[in-house]
Order: structure tokens, then C-alpha cells, then sequence
């Protein structure tokens, strides 16, 4: 295995295991959300996160957006965007879904050959189906329940099934075995200003609309994290507030992106 793969899985390993321990040990309180048992450590987190965005990466963001003629912002998201594609075939794979993982895997092979290293989105010009799946998504596939809310330090809304999954997805990001370090940590700043920038107009609509924006992430994220589970399969009345529980296998419907925290780089993107 790549030694900075190994490098990188202690460090999630231990954020996923201390997100956990957080959950259990609050489960004797009696919270106001029973979905958020650490809602005053989250709204602690929440306002850092906020701090961070309004300080550094939402004025970065809205630079990028101004400076960069449109088709080179297109070309970053898509080639992260590309690279994705890759992990979202083995999920899909994984969940039993054959026709989206193959689809995936064609989108790769043909993005990062024809598609100039997946610069170029001809993929979907041709008609194959971007999906964004990831291994949180197979754990409740598969029936492992959610668990609390979580906000999570720069990364934003999570669950305690997310955290936990969070190691897979980062050994699975090919730019994690980008060498020399110092290209690595520029594209991961790149992709990071680029997914924010994606979100410029929606989050300064929700920041003027939303009465408490904590509340309006939380609960923005929670639904919409089941329903990507459910590949947006409608609940039943009585499952609706039942997040917690196992959830219900998917079908192969295109889901669309979640409401995300401002300081938390949402999943790529694809521009046209």
C-alpha cells in the first residue's frame, strides 16, 4: 500500500473513532433534536467553520470566480471531478448497482483519454451518467444507520457513519498519492476554492433567507444525505424522521447536490 496512504489513515481512524466514543457518550442526554445529541459542541464547530470561511476561503472563492475565464474553472472541476468517478464506480460496484459502476468506470476511461485527463467532460456529451457515490453511502446501503449529526472541523456536516467512512474515501482519492507533497497540497487548496466557488450564489441566498443557518445546514444535510442513501426513493410517512435506523435499499435514480456548510467543500460539481 502507498506509505501515504498509510500515513493518512491513522489520523481519520482516530477522528472517526473520537466522533463515535462523542455520539455514545452523549446518548444519556436528552437533547432538543434527538438527531443532534452534541449540538452545543456542533454550533461551537459550526462557528469556526464559519469564522474560516468568511476569513479565507469564501473571499478566495469569489477571486477565483471573478479572475478565471469560465472554461478554466470547468476544466478543474472536471478533472477532479473525473477522479472521482473512479471511487464512485467502486461504490456503486460495491452497492450492487452494475450498470452505474460500469457507467462510472466508462466515464473514467473515456474522460482521461479523450477527455485530456478528464479536463474535458466528453463523457457526458456522450451521454453517460455522472454519479457521485461514496463509502458512507454503501455503509447505509448496506443497513448501517447514520448516528448523529456531527460537524466536523473544516470538513463540515458529517454523521457518525460518514466519519467513520471517511478513511476509505481518502485512500481512495488518487490526488492523496500526488508526489512531491507540495503539488499535492496546492491542488487539494485548488479543488477546495473551486468547489466553494461553485457554491458562492446558493450559500449568500441561505445566508440571507435562513433565520438560523445552523439549523438550516443540519437539517438541509440530514435529509439530503438519506435520500442520496435512497438514490432519492421516497419515504414512508412513518420512516420519515427515522435517519437513525437502517436504511432501505436504492434504486438508480440521479440524485442532486445537498445544501452544504459554507466552509465545507461540497462533492465535485460538474459545469457545462
Amino acid at each position: 500500500m502507498n506509505s501515504n496512504k498509510m500515513k493518512a489513515l491513522p489520523r481519520w481512524s482516530s477522528l472517526a473513532l473520537a466522533a463515535a466514543a462523542c455520539a455514545v457518550l452523549a446518548g444519556c442526554a436528552t437533547p432538543s433534536n434527538p438527531q443532534d445529541p452534541l449540538e452545543k459542541i456542533n454550533r461551537a464547530t459550526f462557528a469556526f467553520n464559519d469564522t474560516v470561511d468568511r476569513v479565507a476561503l469564501k473571499p478566495a472563492a469569489t477571486a477565483y470566480k471573478n479572475v478565471l475565464p469560465g472554461f478554466v474553472q470547468t476544466g478543474v472541476g472536471n478533472f477532479f471531478g473525473n477522479l472521482s468517478d473512479a471511487w464512485s464506480s467502486v461504490n456503486n460496484l460495491l452497492q450492487g448497482k452494475g450498470e452505474a459502476g460500469a457507467t462510472d468506470f466508462m466515464r473514467v476511461a473515456l474522460n482521461s483519454t479523450f477527455g485530456i485527463l478528464g479536463v474535458l467532460d466528453i463523457a457526458s456529451e456522450a451521454g453517460l451518467q455522472k454519479h457521485n457515490e461514496d463509502f458512507g453511502q454503501t455503509l447505509g446501503y448496506w443497513g448501517v444507520p447514520s448516528g448523529p449529526f456531527l460537524m466536523l472541523p473544516l470538513l463540515g456536516p458529517s454523521t457518525v457513519r460518514d466519519t467513520a467512512a471517511l478513511p476509505a474515501d481518502w485512500w481512495a482519492d488518487a490526488w492523496t498519492t500526488v508526489t512531491p507533497v507540495s503539488t499535492r497540497n496546492v491542488g487539494i487548496g485548488v479543488r477546495a476554492v473551486d468547489q466553494r466557488a461553485s457554491l458562492l450564489e446558493a450559500s449568500n441566498l441561505f445566508e440571507e433567507a435562513a433565520l438560523d443557518r445552523y439549523d438550516f445546514i443540519r437539517d438541509g444535510f440530514m435529509q439530503r444525505r438519506q435520500s442520496q442513501v435512497r438514490d432519492g426513493e421516497s419515504e414512508r410517512a412513518s420512516d420519515a424522521s427515522d435517519d437513525q435506523g437502517a436504511e432501505a435499499p436504492k434504486s438508480n435514480t440521479q440524485v442532486v447536490p445537498e445544501p452544504a456548510s459554507p466552509a465545507t467543500p461540497a462533492p465535485d460539481v460538474q459545469r457545462k
